[in-house]
């Protein structure tokens, strides 16, 4: 590989962008010209001749003198925080706070910065520094800045210096179910698991074995499906983040159903999609929302009580433009297709010539989109009431995807704010040997700055208003992003950095007013201090047992007693086969069926071999398996004994794992060829398993009896 260019290095090491990272094993990668070229175009900096590059240095630094205030300030009340203003030189600057309470702040000192003064177009530009008092609530203020006529603002965003775990859990030690809901269905839902069987999961899971949470994948909501666009499977890459999918709602549970005069028609609806539903061993969304759909619009159709307009009124008040970009989206995808980019040019972006004339010509079509929004509202909100009411202390933890489609409503309504031509990925490591390639357009760090990160805490604010907690999905990548230019291969990309200050610190504002805890999915090619950050801020980390490895000795499990005490633990993960699959090595099989192993399979075999001979002598070491017992239920319920033995606070247990299960939801690498995100939830004989099946199964219960037990703390008296 020729040597970069010095103005290209310095240009893409400005712009946070890396150009060399250290890969999985450790060895020293350089990142191509033509990576690093097509990432700041993404960002809109030309650079492909010497020109354009000392062109964008320049810009940067007049761009940055040009600004009387950093575009977003971000402190903790436990660390100093300074920032600089710039004002025409010698002239005076006043600077003061507007606290989101409306009152006004002082204190704000003046400090030494000696840097020389700029020349801007002929006006000598001054840079004064300046530091905040300490103590200051945690919110969303603003700093204020007055020189010579001259005024401006900034955002200044607060945030706690520690999370933690909310008081409400106390110090004991928390297990909940892990679950994909479209898999669990029971017998009163439409083919697919719905939030009402999100609640009663919940409700029995703490009310008859002491669950204190229940881990559910994404909950987004996915491209209304049509004729020729079938709705996503995949649960992370929705169209929209910050809404939910309406495929999730029991029709039976709206009020309006009481009043609706066709009641029987929706239960033939129902009937029939349940009868397909057993012929298929496979989700069929398509199907389920088709019937469902036209179930909802009968319901839309029923007039509301005046209390209920009122309850319509303030959602749609409270959710603003999000909520009306989100319904003209959905009603122009269903009449136009998923892809915004092939709709006609006036229809391209929400503030489009052609989007109010849309809106005002199919007004019932997008409010029925909002409609299904306020429904999803009442019944996520019903779920999480009534988790903590039965005995949870956290009850539902939401799952935040990484991105979302780059043809959906996000990325029309917020493409001022993604990238264009990268996409989102992560490099090769050790279990995705050939990198991964999300196909979903990653947040322009600037642009995000630029606008005080408004869209990212309106997303995180939406995720936790009916939680007790959330996951994180790559939690690394607030840190840092492997971007992947169009066409170019998941090896091809490079990490670009984001304000993780600024990123985390908005995640644990909401959560702390949330009262909520953070757990973030810090798996894979991970720095070292990334995890030590998160722990400083009280974020808990992710555990997979596989996965636990004493790095620093043999190579062999590592000790329970060694294990992170701030992280949720678990013995598998959506992206490997359930734990009865693991011990069979279907994680290899699988892998090489479909051509995504860059060594002979044999070797991957004996390594799963060896890796899990190492953890059985394990268990066998701490008393928790039998030296003769091979039996697949005993090692399962021994790893998640071995759970117990950690530190670590959550413990979380896979659905599948405590009915046997065998298939893993989602291979990593493949769309297509494998039928990710549609498996039911189905026993060991693979046969499919119904809610009320997981209430009186023997197995789920010794296995949720058997964790709850571990984490118990001993027996004292007086």
């Amino acid at each position: 590989m020729t040597e970069l260019a010095p103005s290209l290095v310095e240009l893409a090491h400005k712009h946070g962008i890396a150009t060399e990272y250290d890969d999985w094993t450790g060895r020293r990668v350089p990142v191509p010209e033509t990576t690093l070229v097509a990432v700041l175009a993404a960002l809109g900096v030309p650079a492909r001749t010497e020109q354009e590059r000392n062109d964008a240095l320049f810009e940067l630094l007049r761009s940055y003198w040009a600004r009387p205030l950093p575009p977003t300030i971000v402190g903790r009340p436990g660390a100093q925080t300074r920032f600089w203003a710039h004002v025409t030189h010698g002239d005076p600057a006043e600077v003061w706070l507007e606290l989101e309470d409306g009152t006004r702040g002082g204190g704000v000192q003046q400090v030494d910065n000696f840097t020389p003064p700029f020349n801007l177009d002929g006006r000598l530009v001054g840079e004064a520094s300046f530091v905040l008092p300490a103590g200051l609530p945690i919110g969303y203020h603003r700093v204020c800045l007055r020189s010579r006529g001259v005024e401006a603002g900034t955002a200044l965003i607060m945030t706690p210096d520690w999370l933690g775990l909310p008081e409400r859990l106390g110090a004991r030690r928390a297990w909940g179910l892990a679950t994909q809901l479209y898999s669990v269905r029971s017998k009163r839902s439409w083919g697919v698991g719905d939030l009402t069987d999100l609640t009663d999961l919940a409700v029995w899971s703490t009310s008859r074995h002491g669950a204190d949470f229940l881990v559910v994948n994404p909950l987004h909501a996915a491209a209304p499906s049509g004729p020729t666009s079938p709705m996503e499977p995949s649960p992370y890459l929705p169209t929209s983040r910050r809404f939910v999918n309406p495929l999730y709602l029991r029709v039976e549970a709206i009020p309006e159903f009481a009043d609706l005069l066709k009641r029987s028609r929706v239960r033939r609806l129902r009937s029939d999609v349940q009868r397909r539903a057993r012929r298929l061993d496979a989700i069929d969304r398509d199907g389920a929302w088709a019937a469902k759909r036209e179930a909802l619009q009968m319901l839309y159709r029923v007039p509301r009580s005046a209390g209920r307009e009122l309850a319509y009124a303030a959602f749609r008040g409270r959710e603003g433009s999000a909520l009306e970009d989100f319904a003209t989206w959905c009603a122009l995808a269903e009449r136009y297709g998923g892809d915004w980019r092939r709709w006609p040019h006036s229809l391209q972006r929400p503030d489009g010539p052609g989007v109010a004339k849309f809106v005002r010509k199919h007004a019932d079509s997008v409010d029925f989109h909002r409609w299904l929004q306020w429904q999803l509202d009442e019944q996520l909100a019903a779920a999480q009431s009534q988790a903590v009411r039965a005995g949870m202390a956290l009850g539902i933890m939401a799952d935040l995807a990484v991105g979302v489609h780059p043809h959906g409503a996000d990325a029309w309504a917020l493409q001022d704010v993604l990238a264009p031509g990268v996409t989102a990925g992560a490099p090769p490591d050790e279990f995705n040997q050939l990198g991964q390639d999300w196909s979903q357009p990653p947040w322009r760090p600037d642009r995000l700055e630029d606008q005080e990160y408004r869209p990212f805490r309106a997303l995180i604010r939406a995720i936790l208003r009916h939680a007790g907690g959330v996951r994180i999905d790559h939690i690394i990548g607030l840190f840092r992003l492997w971007w992947i230019p169009d066409g170019a291969r998941p090896t091809e990309g490079t990490y670009v950095r984001y304000n993780h200050e600024a990123m985390l610190g908005v995640v644990a504002l909401e959560a702390h007013r949330a009262g909520a805890v953070v757990v973030g999915e810090d798996l894979g090619t991970v720095e070292p201090w990334v995890r030590d950050y998160l722990l400083l801020r009280g974020v808990l980390g992710t555990s997979i047992l596989w996965f636990e490895l004493d790095r620093d000795g043999n190579g062999g499990p590592l000790p329970a007693d060694r294990w992170r005490e701030y992280c949720l633990s678990s013995v598998t993960t959506h992206d490997l086969p359930p734990t009865v699959g693991y011990l069979a090595g279907d994680q290899v099989r699988l892998r090489e069926s479909l051509g995504l192993l860059t060594r002979p399979a044999a070797d991957e075999l004996e390594a799963a071999r060896a890796e899990l001979a190492a953890w059985l002598a394990e268990l066998r070491r701490v008393g928790l398996l039998g030296s003769d017992d091979s039996d697949p239920e005993s090692i399962v319920t021994a790893l998640y004994r071995y759970l117990g033995r950690t530190p670590s606070r959550l413990l979380g247990v896979a659905l599948t794992d405590a009915v046997g299960d065998r298939r893993t939801q989602n291979q990593p690498g493949t769309t297509d060829e494998y039928p990710n995100w549609r498996i039911p939830l189905s026993g060991p004989d693979g046969h499919a398993v119904l809610l009320e099946d997981v209430f009186t199964d023997r197995r789920v219960a010794a296995l949720a009896e058997a964790v709850r037990a571990a984490i118990a703390p001993p027996a004292g008296g007086c």
